[in-house]
C-alpha cells in the first residue's frame, strides 16, 4: 500500500495538482519528511498514511488494484456516467469502481453531439464524469449551479475557447490541489476565476514556469441536474 500511495502522490505532483509544500500544509508534516517518503527513503506509519489519504480525499480502496469503469462509447443509446469525488475527477484518468459514488444516465446522442477540445495528454482520459456540487461552488455560481446539483464534466475540453460565442464556459478548475467550479479566463500569464454571484471574489492563479493553463482545467461543465 505504501508503494501505491507513493506512486499516486508522485503522479499528482507530475500533473501539477499537488506539490510537496501543499501536502505538508494539508497534513502538518515537514516537507523533508514527505520528500524522503516520495524518494523511497523512508516508510510512513499507519497514522501518517491515514492523514495523507484524508488530505487527498482518498480511501484505502483507491490504492488497491482494480479495473477502471467502462467509458462511454459512440453509439451507446444510454450512457452510465460515474458520480465521483472532486479528487477523483481531477486525478483519475480512468475512474476506478471504488471511486464511483453513484451513476447518472445520460442519452448517448447528447454526449455524441458535444464537441471536444482536449489537450494531447488528456485524450486517453475517460471523458465524462459527474460530481456533486459543493456548497462553496453552488453559492459562488448561484443560480447557474444549484445546491447539491449533479454536475457533468467533459474532461476532453481543456480550452478557453467559448463553446458558444455568446455564453462563457463554466469549468472545473484545479486551484492549489482543489477543484472549483467557476468561469475562467487566461490573462497576462494568470488564470482568472470568476463567480456568477458577485458577492464572491474574483481569484487569480499564477502559473508556474512551463505550466500550461489548460493543464489546470479539469473539464467544461456541460450539464447540471438538480432536484430543486
Amino acid at each position: 500500500m505504501q508503494e501505491r500511495l507513493r506512486l499516486e502522490l508522485l503522479r499528482r505532483i507530475q500533473r501539477g495538482t499537488l506539490s510537496v509544500s501543499l501536502l505538508a500544509r494539508q497534513t502538518g508534516f515537514r516537507q523533508s519528511h514527505l520528500s524522503n517518503f516520495l524518494r523511497n527513503r523512508r516508510h510512513l506509519s499507519l497514522d501518517a498514511i491515514d492523514r495523507i489519504l484524508a488530505a487527498q480525499q482518498m480511501g484505502t480502496a483507491d490504492l488497491l488494484p482494480g479495473d477502471a469503469m467502462p467509458d462511454w462509447r459512440v453509439g451507446t443509446e444510454i450512457a452510465q456516467i460515474p458520480v465521483v469525488s472532486y479528487a477523483a475527477a481531477m486525478n483519475e484518468p480512468h475512474i476506478r469502481p471504488s471511486s464511483a459514488r453513484g451513476q447518472v444516465w445520460i442519452a448517448g446522442a447528447l454526449l455524441q453531439s458535444i464537441r471536444e477540445r482536449p489537450l494531447q495528454p488528456r485524450r486517453p482520459w475517460q471523458r465524462f464524469v459527474a460530481i456533486t456540487a459543493a456548497p462553496g461552488d453552488s453559492q459562488a455560481m448561484d443560480p447557474i449551479i444549484q445546491p447539491e446539483a449533479t454536475v457533468l464534466l467533459d474532461r476532453h475540453y481543456n480550452s478557453f475557447v467559448p463553446y458558444r460565442p455568446t455564453r462563457p464556459n463554466v469549468y472545473g478548475v484545479c486551484q492549489d490541489g482543489r477543484l472549483k467550479l467557476r468561469y475562467a479566463d487566461f490573462v497576462l500569464d494568470r488564470m482568472v476565476l470568476r463567480p456568477h454571484n458577485r458577492a464572491f471574489p474574483v481569484e487569480l492563479i499564477q502559473l508556474r514556469p512551463g505550466e500550461s493553463p489548460g493543464e489546470l482545467i479539469v473539464g467544461r461543465v456541460i450539464l447540471t441536474l438538480s432536484e430543486h
